[in-house]
């Protein structure tokens, strides 16, 4: 077996155990902290909706996709402090994307911001380095729009409320215009991905996170 499919089936592996851990209810559990840090951000409290409590998720999360046809992805990287240097542990990282087809896909059973975002979403920690990494399909574009393929991305820190920093983009999108590179903020730092297809259908990419760079109101430390 060559090493890359061999990578490839046991996180396909580890994925099937992930998702069969039983989910809890998450309203009474991870509770809300409020302020004003990044500014208005609707949707952003759907990081409370994460199905594991929060002091029990995970350095790495599957999203549901990740077992379908398309090209699977694989993105890593590393939270810093305000600092730039210093890995943060900890820090609660939200993630949700369209389908293969550019929507927000949907099972019918979905609640709260599950209704708008879809089922296509997933939560994962930093560990002790700060380090995370998600697995899923690759997105695509809206239907009939030249809207990049993009991945929406809200972040928590401990004792501090939460804020959605740049998208996850990827820089071989042919609708990824240089005006657009040029629109994107820059909050948490560059959310361009450049992937790399390790193997066929197989997408690697990393982006490193950097609390508080270009957010609104970020208290200084």
């Amino acid at each position: 077996m060559k090493p890359f499919a061999f990578i490839t089936a046991s996180l396909l592996l580890l994925a099937s155990e992930s998702c069969s851990q039983a989910p809890v209810n998450q309203s009474s559990i991870n509770k809300r902290v409020t302020g004003n840090i990044g500014g208005p951000c609707e949707g952003c409290e759907a990081i409370y909706e994460s199905p594991v409590m929060f002091e029990k998720l995970e350095s790495m999360a599957w999203l549901p996709d990740w077992k379908d046809r398309g090209f699977k992805l694989a993105v890593n990287g590393t939270v810093f402090k305000a600092d730039g240097v210093t890995p943060a542990a900890g820090v609660i990282i939200y993630i949700y994307h369209t389908d293969q087809n550019g929507i927000y896909a949907k099972k019918g059973e979905e609640t709260g911001w599950g209704k708008r975002h879809g089922y296509l979403r997933g939560w994962m920690k930093t560990n002790e380095k700060g380090e995370y990494k998600f697995f899923t399909l690759k997105p695509a574009s809206y239907p009939n729009s030249k809207a990049p393929a993009h991945i929406h991305v809200t972040i928590k820190e401990p004792g501090r409320n939460e804020y959605y920093i740049d998208e996850y983009l990827f820089d071989d999108d042919p609708f990824l215009t240089l005006e657009e590179r040029n629109r994107q903020p820059g909050r948490g730092g560059n959310g361009i991905l450049k992937t790399v297809e390790v193997e066929k259908g197989f997408l690697k990419s990393e982006r490193n996170i950097y609390l508080g760079k270009n957010i609104p109101n970020y208290p200084k430390e």
